[in-house]
């Protein structure tokens, strides 16, 4: 069996028993996690354990999310396809691979150059076209894209960072883990005008968001 081939084998693999079996029911973004190749975005050691249920490391102390949560935190934000989505924590270029199937613009930002550019550089190896990344504090969010129908957030922050609310449409949402290390929660935010209503999802375990809004200043 040839590499293409054996990828190919656990992708399929992962998507029924890591994504199915859990209660992911969204087919878009089945479709999509069954369609991006995961092993081009962690490091070549590890490629073996692509699709392997957990995450991995990659460079500057990050990490690229297990697949079940990288399509959980895809499918709260119920996307349709004509969406313009602004990612924080670009990390390996994964999640906004997937994103990128998903809706019309992804904007990401990221706060190292050297993951930022790697990132980049996948992306463009797949011909995917419809990404931005950016290389800034993701906690500010990116305004020069803004308004977004939603938001997602690869790491967590002491609490849900305002400016990132203030950039969603109304209606929009945002998807982000909320807590320090050893207690954090996945929330789900949605904009009503002035108003945000949020829900608790389950207990994650994120690297730290960095910057003003995250953990610049603080104990984590």
């Amino acid at each position: 069996m040839d590499d293409a081939q054996f990828f190919s084998n656990e992708r399929r693999r992962m998507v029924i028993e890591q994504l199915i079996e859990r209660g992911i029911r969204d087919k878009r973004v089945l479709d999509a996690m069954g369609r991006v190749p995961r092993e081009m975005f962690v490091p070549r050691q590890y490629s073996h354990l692509a699709y392997a249920d957990g995450p991995l490391p990659i460079k500057e102390r990050q990490t690229i999310s297990q697949p079940y949560i990288v399509a959980l935190m895809t499918e709260l934000l119920q996307l349709k396809g004509m969406e313009n989505v602004l990612e924080v924590g670009t990390g390996s270029g994964y999640q906004a691979a997937v994103l990128a199937c998903l809706a019309q613009q992804v904007h990401s930002m990221e706060r190292y150059r050297s993951l930022a550019e790697e990132a980049a550089e996948k992306l463009m190896k797949l011909e995917v076209d419809n990404v931005s990344v950016h290389v800034g504090d993701g906690s500010l969010g990116w305004p020069e894209a803004a308004p977004y129908h939603s938001i997602l957030v690869t790491a967590a922050a002491p609490r849900t960072p305002q400016p990132l609310l203030d950039q969603l449409v109304d209606g929009g949402r945002l998807v982000i883990p909320v807590g320090g290390a050893g207690n954090q929660v996945l929330e789900s935010w949605e904009r009503h005008g002035s108003y945000f209503d949020h829900d608790a999802i389950l207990p994650v375990a994120f690297v730290p968001l960095r910057g003003r809004y995250g953990w610049e200043n603080e104990v984590y």
